[in-house]
C-alpha cells in the first residue's frame, strides 16, 4: 500500500473509532441481536399472568370432563393455580343459538374464544375455535393437543383396549444429533446450534456493511459538500484516497468483529455452548473479511456519486439488500447445503462470502469449493476496487445531476 493510502487510512481509522457513533454500536448492535434472537423465544414461552377463560360447546358431552382435568394437570400458572378456566357453553338449545351466545360472550370480553366439538368429532376429529384473537397459537396449539389426547384414548376405550399400554407403546423417542467430520470426529449439535452458528456471521456482516457503508458515503458526501475534497486531493492522488477510505473503515469494521467475537467467546465459555469449531472460525474470518472489503467496493462506487445525504441513505439501502437474500433461503442451505443450484449460488461474488458461511456451518464444503470461492472474491475485490476507483476518480469532483448508468460504465472504460 503506498504511504499516502495508509495516512488516509490511518487517520479514517483514528477518526471513526474515536466518534461517538462507533462507541454506541459497540454497545447497540450485540443488544439489538440479542433481541431479535433471544427476546422472541422468551417472551413466547413467558407464563401467564392471569388464568384465561375458554368457553366449551360440546355436543357429545363426553369430552369437556376429561379436557378439563387434562389441562388443570398440565398447565399451571406459578402460584400454581389452574392455567385455563373451562365454561360449559352446552346449554340446552339449538346450536346456532349457543354460537350466538358464545360470540356475545367473546365480544364482551366474558371469555378469551371458545371451542366447538360437533357429535362427529370422534369420527372426523374436527374441531372449531372462534375468538376475537385468532393468532393467540399458544392456546390453539395446547388445547388442539389436548383435545386430541382426549380423543385417541376414548377411541381406544372402545376397541376394548388398555389406554395405559397404548400410551407405553407409542411413547415418544428421543432422537440425538451427533455430527460426523471427514476426519470421522463426531461431536453432538442440534439444529439452532448449528442454524446460529453461520447466522450469527451473516447478521454481523450485514450490520457491519450497514453501519461502515453509511460512515463511507457519508464522509465523501460531507468532503464534497464542504469542499474539503478538493484539498484533499491536492495532497493525494483519487485512488490513494479511495483505498485509504476502504481499509480504514475495514480495519474499523473488523475491529467491531473482534471485539464482538471475544465478547461472544466469553459468554460460550459461560453458558458452556460450543457453535464455533477452530476451522469453521477461521474460514468465516476469510469469507467475512473479503466480502468486507468486496462490499465496501461496491459502496464506494455506488455512493460516491451522490451529492445529498438522502441519497445516501437510499444508496446505502440498496446495497444493504442484497446481503438479505442468503437469509431468505437460509433454510433450503440447512436441508441442503451441497444441493446443485446451492452451489451455483455460491459462486455468485455478491453472494459468496453468506452462502458460504451458512454452507461451512451446516457441512463442510469440498476443499476446491472453498479455494475457488475464495479465490473468486479475491478477484472480485480486485475488479470491484479498480472499477470503484475509476469511478471515484471522476465522481467525487463532480455535482449536481447524478451520472447516469451508461456514464459510469464509459467512467470505467475510461484510460
Amino acid at each position: 500500500m503506498k504511504s499516502k493510502a495508509f495516512q488516509v487510512a490511518a487517520w479514517e481509522f483514528s477518526e471513526k473509532i474515536k466518534s461517538k457513533a462507533f462507541i454506541i454500536s459497540l454497545v447497540i448492535m450485540p443488544i439489538i441481536m440479542i433481541l431479535f434472537g433471544v427476546l422472541p423465544g422468551l417472551l413466547v414461552s413467558r407464563p401467564d399472568a392471569d388464568a384465561t377463560v375458554v368457553g366449551i360447546i360440546d355436543e357429545t358431552d363426553s369430552i369437556i370432563g376429561p379436557l378439563a382435568r387434562r389441562l388443570d394437570e398440565k398447565y399451571k400458572l406459578p402460584d400454581g393455580q389452574p392455567n385455563y378456566v373451562i365454561k360449559n357453553l352446552s346449554s340446552q338449545g339449538v346450536i346456532e343459538k349457543k354460537k350466538m351466545a358464545a360470540n356475545k360472550m367473546v365480544t364482551a370480553g366474558d371469555i378469551t374464544g371458545y371451542f366447538y366439538f360437533p357429535s362427529s368429532i370422534f369420527d372426523s376429529g374436527k374441531v372449531e375455535y372462534r375468538s376475537e384473537n385468532v393468532s393467540n397459537i399458544k392456546i390453539q396449539e395446547r388445547f388442539s393437543r389436548t383435545i386430541e389426547e382426549v380423543i385417541v384414548e376414548s377411541r381406544i376405550l372402545k376397541q376394548g383396549l388398555d389406554p395405559s399400554l397404548i400410551k407405553k407403546i407409542t411413547a415418544d423417542v428421543n432422537v440425538k444429533s451427533i455430527k460426523v467430520s471427514e476426519k470421522g470426529d463426531e461431536k453432538e449439535t442440534g439444529f439452532l446450534e448449528t442454524f446460529f452458528s453461520g447466522y450469527i456471521v451473516i447478521m454481523m456482516l450485514l450490520f457491519l456493511v450497514m453501519t461502515s457503508g453509511q460512515l463511507l458515503i457519508r464522509s465523501v458526501v460531507e468532503e464534497k459538500t464542504n469542499r474539503v475534497i478538493e484539498v484533499l486531493l491536492s495532497s493525494c492522488s483519487a485512488r490513494d484516497l479511495m483505498v485509504g477510505k476502504i481499509f480504514g473503515l475495514s480495519g474499523l469494521g473488523i475491529v467491531q468483529m473482534l471485539i464482538w467475537g471475544m465478547i461472544g467467546f466469553a459468554v460460550s465459555l459461560k453458558t458452556g455452548a460450543n457453535i464455533f469449531t477452530t476451522m469453521n472460525l477461521m474460514l468465516s474470518l476469510v469469507y467475512f473479511v473479503l466480502g468486507y472489503i468486496f462490499y465496501s467496493a461496491i459502496f464506494v462506487a455506488a455512493g460516491s456519486p451522490v451529492t445529498t445525504e438522502q441519497e445516501a441513505q437510499q444508496i446505502t439501502t440498496y446495497v444493504s439488500l442484497l446481503l438479505v437474500f442468503p437469509m431468505v433461503i437460509a433454510m433450503p442451505v440447512m436441508q441442503n447445503a451441497n444441493s446443485v443450484w446451492i452451489k451455483v449460488l455460491s459462486f455468485i461474488p455478491l453472494l459468496t462470502p453468506t452462502l458460504m458461511v451458512l454452507r461451512i456451518s451446516v457441512q463442510m464444503p469440498a476443499l476446491w469449493e472453498i479455494l475457488s470461492t475464495i479465490a473468486l472474491l479475491i478477484v472480485s475485490s480486485i475488479v470491484m476496487m479498480w472499477a470503484a476507483g475509476k469511478i471515484f476518480r471522476v465522481a467525487v469532483l463532480s455535482y449536481g445531476k447524478r451520472p447516469t448508468f451508461v456514464e459510469l460504465v464509459r467512467w470505467v472504460r475510461e484510460k
